[in-house]
């Protein structure tokens, strides 16, 4: 059965025009965290599209798109280590929490990014809540949950040293509804949250499997805030304040820019809310712009690629800031920039376009947040 679904994803990427490797070895597929969702899970959700191509709208998640490719967004349930036997700190370096390390059968690594802008969960410090984890493939074991300590930085790379290692709550072998092999599969239990806990946090959890040396790690991410499991920063729904990535050591680093701010960002207020333009048409397809959140010298954008009435396999985008402004941080395409002149082209895996199907690109600028831009679209 889980060979038939596997078989059936990868043909449907194919079509897609995404190629992947169908792994042999049993393990392919297990599980994460959805409730509070994992960096995985949340990404998944948020970049699945009606046309069938990845088309993250949150930053980090395309961000992870961009410097990680699309295996690890279809194999969300797969960060997973077979080697471990219950290992954890001291094991897996510092800065690849979130990944399990490097040894798992697919490169996770971009999802160790320090940022404050991944999907999150709101939650109220001491409650008690339901926590869900996909049982993609079923196996006894027990589930440990640790949280960051109290003055944890989500820009900086997650440390054991940030984590409380004395877990809040475990459970062995719970319930189990529906699956494997679905997205809506789960085992599910409850458990008391710690109390006095207050803002951004990382809820990492370990599935120890009682029948085997394989362990599953997952990052994610929360807000103590008084919420109650709203979940902020996925497709559709609201979107949270974004800063670029500080890069792990272990991968190629990230020169810092005049945009980049100094601390976390905080979204504008309603009295300078972001800002969207019509459609600049051109051969083929056309872009939109839009100003998703801005600071003191500093903001961030987007522009929306959208094929006409036929299908495009490449497009290009281009523009002119119109009051000096400056970008060197682009994502969902392949920047060339000179000034105030930027150039963007698809990556290879957002070029294929279905007829009205759209593409996005984010990028962080220098300089005041224009109202609206003169863009050109070609394919």
């Amino acid at each position: 059965m889980k060979k038939r679904i596997l078989l059936a994803a990868a043909a449907a990427l194919l079509a897609s025009g995404i190629g992947i490797v169908v792994a042999q070895s049993p393990a392919s597929a297990h599980g994460a965290m959805m409730i509070p969702g994992s960096r995985t899970w949340f990404c998944y959700q948020d970049a699945k599209s009606a046309s069938g191509a990845l088309q993250p709208t949150n930053a980090a998640c395309a961000s992870a798109l961009a410097n990680g490719g699309p295996t690890p967004f279809y194999n969300w349930f797969a960060v997973l280590r077979s080697d471990a036997n219950g290992r954890n700190q001291g094991w897996i370096p510092d800065g690849q929490l979130c990944s399990g390390g490097t040894g798992g059968p697919y490169n996770f690594t971009a999802f160790n990014e320090a940022r404050t802008d991944w999907p999150y969960t709101r939650l109220t410090a001491g409650a008690t809540i339901t926590f869900d984890y996909n049982n993609w493939a079923k196996h006894p074991g027990t589930f440990y949950l640790y949280v960051t300590k109290d003055g944890y930085n989500p820009a900086n790379p997650l440390k054991w040293s940030d984590l409380d290692m004395t877990p809040f709550a475990s459970i062995k072998d719970p319930t189990s509804i529906g699956g494997p092999g679905t997205d809506a599969g789960k085992y599910t239990w409850t458990a008391k949250l710690l109390a006095n806990k207050t803002g951004k946090h990382v809820i990492y959890s370990q599935w120890v499997r009682s029948d085997s040396n394989e362990n599953f790690f997952n990052c994610s991410d929360v807000s103590f805030d008084g919420g109650n499991g709203q979940v902020v920063g996925i497709r559709g729904g609201s979107q949270p304040p974004s800063t670029p990535p500080v890069t792990p050591s272990s991968q190629v680093p990230t020169s810092p820019t005049s945009a980049t701010p100094s601390s976390p960002v905080v979204v504008t207020p309603s009295s300078t809310a972001p800002t969207s333009q019509g459609p600049a048409t051109g051969n083929g397809c056309s872009a939109t712009y839009a100003t998703t959140g801005s600071w003191t010298n500093g903001f961030q954008g987007a522009v929306t690629v959208k094929a006409g009435s036929a299908a495009i396999s490449k497009w290009t985008v281009s523009w002119t800031f119109p009051g000096g402004q400056t970008t060197s941080q682009v994502w969902g395409g392949k920047a060339s920039i000179s000034g105030s002149q930027v150039s963007v082209s698809n990556e290879t895996w957002n070029g294929g376009l279905s007829a009205g199907a759209s593409a996005s690109i984010g990028f962080l600028g220098s300089g005041n947040a224009p109202t609206s831009l003169n863009l050109s679209c070609s394919a």
